[in-house]
């Protein structure tokens, strides 16, 4: 039998690893215990290289300073409503955030185990709620801090590894799980005066140079450094973003937390047919929250007790508030008056029904009205309100369609509606929760509410940038005096729909490009943007008919346009041009035959376009600042899409659709409501507000009257005195704002793919639109702090060699304009 023998570990090598065995209750040892001389077995293995020339036998070792240990902290057991008031200071007076109870519990249990008694003397507590709550608004965690969210305990267990005595580390070690270097921390110091302002919980000027935390929330989508506000940043273009609609974040509300959380699974264009039903549930949660924040939807304990005293009152009825009933609650209530809020649907039977998240049920309107009276549109796809009575069938129990009553199934019986409107609209201001919005005041604030803290776009929300772009903006596009003329500068040029199969619309397109293209290459002369809308081709192409030539003509059509954008150098170096496609450029179309697409659609391939991008690149390659990136470029986007300036002070809407004549296709017809007349071209209107008058509201059209409001009966007069196509705009963008999504029909007559229904709301409210209509008149709208802007057609109907587009001035009013050629 053979016995192995282990080797003899050496003493001095347990001596050794004594000093670094970590004890987080136990202090180190003191110096003088600390062994002397220590040297490994390797190191005295190790021969002398050179022993002729005197070199050491033993190399001299390189010093390692000592790991820091933690020092020793004495838990103790904070009661969470001790830690109450400094938690709502930190985290709601100054990070408008909620804090639950299970989230003041999970804190006050990390305080009390890691701060220990010091946690109030010392101002330790306050350091750590500032670093969660800064860590938290990073991870765009929401308004409400829940103690049962993974994101909490991921930033508790990071920031554990952080702390040493109560004090979080600024450096070394596991720094890496905190973002910042100075973040919160106070180092020690043998000043007498610096360590009692720091027991006294006091942060001394000076130490901490950084802003307010909200102003870091939302800083890295936009990539903004502490230098954005030199003064060698002298381009606003430099703030402009293209998002596509395929690139933009998606988002879903959430009824349990009343907040919008992202969708983080990958989207496909073929989903399961559940991704529609989602699609549906999320339009109505979106819209019925935005219902339920109106004042006229809130009920006040106040005003019921006041309701109940003086029944008899017409000042009490005034003020009684509305209630949605669901569809399913009307089981067994015949003969009630209800108001129902739910989606315009149509039964295999061909019936009219209205429909929601638990039932449906048939509606009619063959008495309806209106409110306000032929101020909407209202077709299949669409959710409305519809107030009216209940009636039951008895003798149709468990026949037809009653058979399936029940939650989730048709009921039985019909609701009779007497009255129907649009949801209403909800300012952007109201949503984000923040006032000044609209370039009235500098100085924005929160005003209570609202999803300020949210990113919808990825370029920073509107709580942390909004306020630091707008001062940006101030000192880069609007000038001193108010009297002074606009630059051009802050300007975008909308182009409609540039048909390039028409030699005119290029002999138009040029004529237009001439009115600003300048002699020099000076920023400040030449307008920001220019918007180019499709479709491109007056058919559908690749389908090899209705007079298409296919991919290769449609090739030649854009090596046309390129040839005409090339004879304006000037607008090719200093503006970015923006192509939006329509539903018969390609590759789209190739299947279509000119019928509607699924939106969004992708923009015009690269194929065909890159005769264009090379006559930019061919512009920019002379000018001396190449480098800085402050060359034209041109865009392809998607449709629809997004421009944002200057983060979320400036978001508009850019996109293309006949959707004023597939509303009057699909339209219900109401109770004396007259066939529209066919659309008439606009011109002499060129600025209209949503007011009584044809100069209604003041300079942003923010004052404009509100016109859904139902309490206020129409004047016929006044409506007869409007012209038609006064009429026709106000319709269009009233049915399409309060809806709040830019395909409010069935799938069957505007397809929208289900897993890219976020770029189709218009929640929050831009600030601008551009809808591209050809089927209705050019105008120029604001409601409801929204700026709504159609150019129509690049050439104008019945005139000879004219050409018309809208110039709007960003952040004020746009104005259509016209011009011959």
């Amino acid at each position: 039998m053979m016995i192995v023998s282990s080797p003899r570990k050496s003493p001095e090598k347990d001596q050794e690893k004594t000093p670094k065995r970590k004890r987080p209750a136990k202090p180190p040892p003191a110096p003088f215990f600390a062994p002397k001389n220590l040297r490994t077995e390797a190191a005295a293995a190790i021969p002398s290289s050179s022993p002729a020339f005197a070199t050491p036998a033993h190399p001299l070792r390189p010093f390692q300073a000592p790991a820091p240990a933690k020092a020793a902290i004495l838990p103790i057991l904070l009661p969470p409503a001790t830690l109450r008031p400094l938690a709502f200071r930190t985290f709601t007076k100054k990070h408008n955030l909620t804090l639950t109870s299970t989230a003041l519990q999970e804190l006050a249990t990390f305080i009390g185990r890691h701060c220990g008694s010091g946690w109030r003397e010392e101002g330790l507590a306050e350091k750590v709620l500032e670093e969660v709550s800064r860590q938290w608004k990073n991870r765009n965690g929401g308004v409400i801090v829940d103690g049962t969210s993974p994101e909490l305990k991921d930033i508790l267990q990071n920031l554990e590894g952080n702390m040493s005595g109560g004090k979080i580390i600024t450096g070394g070690g596991r720094r890496s799980g905190l973002s910042r270097q100075n973040s919160l921390m106070l180092e020690p110091t043998d000043d007498a005066d610096h360590s009692k302002t720091t027991r006294l919980g006091l942060r001394p000027s000076g130490l901490l140079q950084r802003e307010d935390s909200q102003a870091s929330f939302g800083m890295s989508s936009m990539g903004i450094e502490e230098e954005t506000e030199d003064e060698g940043v002298k381009d606003a273009r430099r703030w402009l973003k293209v998002i596509h609609a395929f690139e933009q974040p998606r988002f879903a509300y959430n009824v349990n937390k009343k907040h919008f959380e992202r969708i983080t699974s990958k989207p496909s264009l073929l989903p399961s047919a559940l991704h529609k039903t989602e699609a549906f549930r999320n339009r109505y949660n979106v819209i019925h929250q935005r219902l339920l924040r109106n004042e006229s939807f809130q009920t006040s304990a106040v005003t019921s007790t006041r309701n109940a005293a003086s029944r008899t009152s017409a000042s009490s009825t005034s003020m009684q508030s509305h209630k949605i009933t669901p569809i399913a609650n009307l089981l067994g209530r015949h003969g009630s008056n209800h108001m129902l809020l739910g989606m315009l649907v149509i039964l295999p039977t061909g019936s009219l029904a209205i429909s929601d998240l638990t039932g449906t049920i048939v509606l009619d309107l063959s008495h309806a009205v209106a409110i306000p009276a032929d101020s909407a549109w209202f077709t299949p796809g669409m959710i409305v309100l519809v107030d009216g009575v209940y009636e039951e069938e008895e003798e149709s129990i468990g026949k037809g369609l009653s058979g399936s009553s029940g939650v989730g199934g048709t009921i039985g019986g019909k609701f009779q509606g007497f009255f129907i409107g649009q949801p209403p609209c909800e300012k952007r201001r109201a949503t984000l929760g923040v006032s000044g919005l609209d370039g009235n005041s500098k100085d924005d604030h929160t005003i209570g509410g609202g999803f300020g803290w949210i990113d919808f776009l990825g370029v920073g929300s509107e709580r942390a940038v909004g306020s630091r772009m707008r001062r940006l903006e101030s000192r880069l596009l609007r000038s001193s005096s108010a009297h002074e003329t606009p630059s051009q500068r802050g300007k975008i040029i909308i182009l409609g729909e540039l048909n390039l199969d028409q030699p005119r619309s290029l002999q138009a397109l040029r004529k237009i490009l001439s009115l600003y293209a300048v002699a020099d290459t000076s920023d400040e002369e030449t307008p920001l943007s220019f918007v180019i809308t499709g479709n491109f081709s007056q058919h559908a192409v690749m389908v090899k008919g209705a007079g298409s030539g296919g991919s290769i003509e449609y090739k030649e059509y854009f090596d046309a346009l390129a040839s005409t954008l090339s004879d304006f150098p000037s607008l090719l170096t200093s503006s970015t041009f923006v192509f939006v496609p329509g539903d018969n450029d390609g590759w789209v179309s190739a299947f279509s035959g000119g019928a509607a697409v699924p939106l969004p659609r992708k923009p015009v391939p690269e194929l065909f376009t890159s005769r264009i991008r090379r006559a930019f690149a061919s512009a920019n390659a002379g000018i001396a600042n190449q480098e800085k990136g402050v060359g034209g470029e041109a865009i392809w986007t998607s449709n629809p899409s997004r421009l944002s300036l200057f983060g979320p002070a400036h978001e508009i809407v850019l996109f293309r659709d006949d959707i004023s004549a597939r509303l009057r296709r699909a339209s219900v017809r109401l109770k004396g409501q007259k066939p529209a007349p066919p659309a008439q071209e606009q011109d002499g209107e060129e600025d209209v507000t949503m007011s009584g008058a044809a100069d209604g509201g003041g300079a942003d059209g923010e004052d404009a009257m509100d016109i859904d409001s139902s309490q206020q009966p129409p004047v016929v007069s006044q409506k007869e005195e409007i012209p038609y196509d006064v009429q026709a705009a106000r319709k269009l963008v009233k049915t399409l704002l309060d809806q709040g999504y830019l395909a409010p029909f069935r799938q069957a007559t505007r397809p929208v793919h289900w897993d890219f229904t976020s770029p189709m709301f218009l929640y929050p409210l831009p600030t601008a639109l551009v809808l591209v209509d050809t089927t209705a008149p050019a105008f120029c709208v604001t409601y409801e702090g929204c700026h709504v802007m159609n150019p129509g057609s690049i050439l104008v109907s019945g005139k000879r060699g004219a050409a018309r587009w809208v110039e709007y001035e960003v952040g004020r009013v746009g104005k259509v304009r016209e011009c011959t050629f």
